[in-house]
């Protein structure tokens, strides 16, 4: 089994920045591609960033430019720095681990989520 355990949400104002950290552990051997998605109320969770083994990264429209994601291969973590935060940006963050080569094949996990909350 694979655990991802997520840290560093919280509550801001508008303009400041967050840190978001996810570290997974367990039995596996490696991790294709590592993430963030956010979900709010009512709405399905969306993706807001990924980063390949290789480092490569994808960012949703709205954060380009405020957002950055990176990636540990060696610790098995992965990051989202947050700039410019926004009360659009209010939601729990989620971290995923896709094509998770386990012992049992490949999986994809979620971590349990983090509340961002940006308000003044």
């Amino acid at each position: 089994q694979v655990q991802l355990v997520e840290s560093g949400g919280g509550l801001v104002q508008p303009g400041e920045s967050l840190r978001l950290s996810c570290a997974a552990s367990g039995s596996f051997f490696s991790i294709s591609v590592m993430g963030w998605y956010r979900q709010t109320p009512g709405n399905e969770r969306e993706l807001v960033a990924y980063i390949t083994r290789g480092g490569n990264a994808i960012y949703m429209d709205s954060v380009k430019g405020r957002f950055t994601i990176s990636r540990d291969n060696a610790k098995n973590t992965v990051n989202l720095q947050m700039t410019s935060l926004k009360p659009e940006d209010t939601a729990v963050y989620y971290c995923k681990a896709e094509w998770v080569l386990t012992p049992k094949g490949k999986y994809d996990f979620w971590g349990q989520g983090t509340q961002v909350t940006v308000s003044s």
